[in-house]
């Protein structure tokens, strides 16, 4: 898929807009949530724009999957064995970047329900 030119992640994937990147894969760029809710929170996104998860599932099957590798790859780095992969799918379920993104979180206990 083409990159959006409002999408803010297609600007941080392009290198318009600095972040701080832990991990690169040819198909997806972990880097650093800016607002994190837990010691370890990485989003980890595709390089290509799909919307949701779902799109991307049903689109790029590979790219998902290399998405979820990608996010193990960050929890191994930083040292977490137990840890929360989440992805947010539609406005009401807290997605605010409609480019999919999965948050990596960690460092803390986590609770259930997530709220």
């Amino acid at each position: 898929m083409s990159p959006d030119p409002d999408c803010l992640f297609c600007k941080i994937v392009a290198g318009e807009i600095p972040t701080n990147v832990v991990r690169e894969s040819e198909r997806t760029l972990a880097f650093r949530d800016v607002s994190p809710q837990a010691p370890t929170h990485v989003l980890v996104v595709p390089r290509d724009h799909h919307r949701d998860v779902a799109e991307l599932a049903e689109a790029a099957p590979e790219t998902l999957a290399e998405l979820v590798s990608t996010a193990k790859a960050v929890a191994d780095d930083e040292g977490i064995e137990a840890h929360r992969l989440v992805f947010n799918t539609g406005a009401e379920a807290g997605q605010s970047v409609f480019h999919v993104h999965g948050h990596v979180l960690g460092g803390r206990r986590m609770t259930w329900p997530p709220g």
